[in-house]
């Protein structure tokens, strides 16, 4: 079978660093304090109160904005999703069909349906530069800088998220609210606080609900996950830890645990919002697909991906400000990575990417529609993108390989202008025709939303301060 040479990188058996704790991972209740206490909330309610406050002074209200990251682990193929060559040769076209759209003269693949329909409500980037980008971390696009490829630099995963910036910088919409939160299949596709502290990675959610178990090939095993993150570990009460001296009695114990120096600065400054957090209601209700009507449910679907949808569209109902949805079953690559390969659950653009194609549409566009009927959607910014595109040329495997000259991404609401289709490529597909987009770009373009000042800078190691916005400027078309 000459699908195996097709995918010359490791993926599934190797380098997951599997053993290597990062974010905020509960593995039992007996560890919720610990979690709690390592910063699941970014700002103290006074700091926050303080930074909202100076925001509004200097004429840059923060409101209520949040972030929907739809990550697309692997590398989705922009030719058979959102930039197809209906015209080229079959090898460069690959097997789909095209179908036209709500906006004039623009097609996309016929596997995307709903998309098409409501297509005025979304804008399509077609010409974004991947260069640098590769996966497993899939850290450049999450941080907007092409330095934080860990096959080439050592020092990668230093750089912040724009996620974990926006903790920082401007907290959660809500003070007893983790303001970032994702919900992963593996460390290797989220990026983390970096330079910036512990205190900024992202608040792992996957066992705060009970949502569906899925294989690694994307089997439901007819099982969920325990949900009971919140739940107080046996003997441990909520008065207990209100009274002062429990807590640190408790925040003694931990401290005595933990050695690295960035797990005790997190400690202090959130203790408040720790204490809020494990007592208070508010976001253990909001993790709570229970509380959500059976209609709803059903409308989103009951996949895995759809379910963290729904989920990400009650958190940022809640308060959270950014939510990073790691959309793949498997913990290597990325069930994305459609290169051809006879191992599952990779497969190639037919075997592979096809069945995914509608489950994606429904979700993107179930929450897109969700969000505009609450009015949520002028204050949330729905991102869908991966670390790169795919090989102009099909493998002779029904695969396409890692293309990082170019990739395709989707962007809806905001408040921003939609609508619309920029950039382009050349004919083939195979690179950028014109107005590129950067990595710079696109954090740029989140920052400007999220009321983040471009010119804001961060301390690396040594002192020396980077900042958060490299080689970007906003994309001028949204705004």
């Amino acid at each position: 079978m000459p699908a195996r040479s097709a995918h010359p990188h490791p993926h599934a058996f190797g380098g997951l660093h599997a053993l290597e704790e990062e974010g905020l991972v509960v593995h039992s209740r007996r560890n919720m304090l610990k979690a709690g206490l390592a910063g699941m909330s970014g700002l103290t309610l006074p700091a926050l109160l303080h930074s909202r406050a100076e925001a509004a002074r200097a004429g840059r209200p923060l409101g209520n904005k949040s972030v929907i990251l739809l990550w697309m682990t692997g590398g989705p193929s922009h030719l058979d999703t959102w930039d197809p060559k209906p015209d080229r040769p079959a090898q460069n076209r690959g097997p789909f069909a095209t179908i036209p759209t709500k906006l004039p003269g623009v097609r996309i693949c016929e596997h995307l349906p709903k998309q098409a329909a409501m297509l005025d409500r979304f804008t399509l980037i077609r010409s974004v530069n991947a260069r640098g980008s590769n996966h497993e971390p899939n850290t450049v696009f999450q941080t907007g800088n092409v330095l934080a490829e860990s096959r080439t630099n050592p020092e990668a995963r230093k750089y912040p998220a724009i996620a974990s910036v926006c903790a920082k910088v401007r907290g959660p919409n809500h003070p007893a609210i983790p303001p970032y939160v994702a919900f992963k299949r593996s460390d290797t596709h989220l990026a983390f606080g970096g330079y910036l502290g512990k205190q900024y990675d992202p608040f792992i959610g996957n066992q705060a609900a009970k949502l569906p178990l899925y294989t690694e090939v994307g089997v439901d095993t007819g099982r969920t996950t325990s949900g009971d993150l919140f739940q107080l570990p046996g003997g441990l009460t909520t008065e207990r830890i209100q009274r002062r001296q429990t807590l640190r009695q408790s925040v003694d114990q931990l401290c005595r645990k933990l050695d690295r120096s960035e797990d005790m600065a997190a400690l202090d400054a959130y203790e408040q919002q720790a204490v809020a957090l494990i007592l208070g209601g508010r976001a253990r209700e909001a993790f709570d697909l229970a509380r959500e009507p059976e209609a709803v449910r059903e409308r989103y679907g009951r996949h895995l991906w759809s379910q963290q949808a729904l989920l990400a569209r009650r958190l940022v109902e809640a308060g959270v400000s950014f939510v990073t949805l790691d959309l793949s079953h498997h913990p290597a690559s990325g069930t994305w990575d459609s290169h051809g390969d006879d191992i599952p659950p990779y497969g190639g653009i037919t075997s592979g990417l096809k069945p995914l194609l509608p489950l994606f549409d429904h979700l993107l566009t179930t929450l897109v529609s969700d969000l505009e009927e609450r009015g949520l959607l002028d204050d949330t910014l729905v991102v869908a993108m991966g670390e790169f595109g795919r090989s102009p040329l099909m493998t002779d495997c029904d695969g396409r390989n890692h293309w990082s000259n170019v990739m395709s991404m989707a962007l809806a609401g905001g408040g921003l202008r939609h609508g619309q289709v920029i950039g382009a490529t050349e004919p083939d597909g195979g690179d950028i025709a014109e107005r590129p987009v950067t990595p710079g770009d696109i954090a740029a373009t989140l920052y400007r939303h999220m009321g983040v000042p471009l010119d804001t800078t961060y301390l690396d190691h040594s002192g020396r301060p980077l900042a958060v916005v490299q080689n970007g400027e906003p994309l001028r078309e949204l705004f």
